[in-house]
């Protein structure tokens, strides 16, 4: 199982996130994320929240080898027209690093509707937006099949779809490469058997369909052999995501890789 690092990028400073990019890649970690949110939902106050795309972007020249990716991408911020050839620019500067999250945004019940309210943005029910995935990932798997003319990846990234229900983990087995959700989930072997027999029943090599999970980076999560680990193994997760926030422990980071080196 692969190990990656996710930096919150809420109140979060370029330079800080670099730094903690870098002793990632150092350290050993396998990936790297940051979430895509526009403000802290916890408050109006602070520097802000970094774009997910830009520092992405800037960060596949600051690593050298860790798998770059976006958990994930809220489909209704940008068209999927763009987001297709922005994915395959970012595949090409990052020579073949990127994991391309995307999923429907959070519902009118989360406090994450508001940054959509504050850029003059609509919040579709449940079932509007689980739509919207399907149509965004048919319309960018169209366009980077080079027909069109668009800018075609080489590879093509996997497309995660992230998502805490049956309905996004069916729409991540049917369309997508591999499914996100929470690492203690109280239904998540369930959720990845729903996600996986959905991938199978569309024709694709399920051995090719990843799950991905995130928690927090604790020392269960980054002993080799703790229960914490082995419990997700169990249920066929292939990368676990260790969210981390600023300002980020340099330190804690270098700890962590340490340990996961003698996987």
């Amino acid at each position: 199982m692969k190990t990656d690092l996710l930096l919150i990028p809420m109140s979060a400073r370029y330079a800080d996130m670099r730094a903690a990019a870098v002793a990632a890649d150092d350290a050993g970690f396998d990936g790297l994320w940051t979430w895509d949110h526009l403000r802290d939902p916890d408050g109006d106050s602070g520097p802000g929240v970094p774009e997910a795309w830009t520092i992405l972007t800037s960060l596949a020249e600051a690593t050298k080898r860790v798998m770059l990716g976006p958990l994930v991408l809220n489909v209704a911020n940008r068209h999927p027209g763009v987001l297709a050839n922005m994915a395959a620019t970012l595949q090409q500067v990052s020579g073949g690093r990127l994991l391309l999250g995307i999923g429907a945004g959070g519902s009118k019940r989360t406090p994450y509707a508001k940054e959509q309210y504050a850029i003059g943005a609509k919040v579709d029910g449940d079932a509007a937006r689980a739509q919207r995935v399907v149509d965004a990932i048919t319309l960018i798997r169209r366009l980077w099949s080079g027909k069109d003319g668009f800018l075609r990846p080489d590879p093509p990234p996997p497309i995660i779809v992230g998502g805490f229900g049956p309905r996004m983990a069916g729409i991540a087995g049917q369309h997508g490469d591999g499914f996100n959700t929470q690492a203690f989930h109280p239904h998540l072997a369930e959720l990845v058997r729903v996600a996986r027999d959905a991938h199978a029943a569309s024709g694709r090599d399920p051995a090719r369909f990843v799950v991905t999970v995130f928690a927090g980076l604790e020392q269960r999560w980054v002993e080799p052999s703790s229960r914490a680990r082995q419990m997700l193994e169990r249920v066929g997760v292939e990368r676990l995501i260790l969210l981390i926030s600023p300002p980020y422990d340099l330190t804690a980071i270098k700890s962590a890789g340490q340990a996961l080196a003698a996987r």
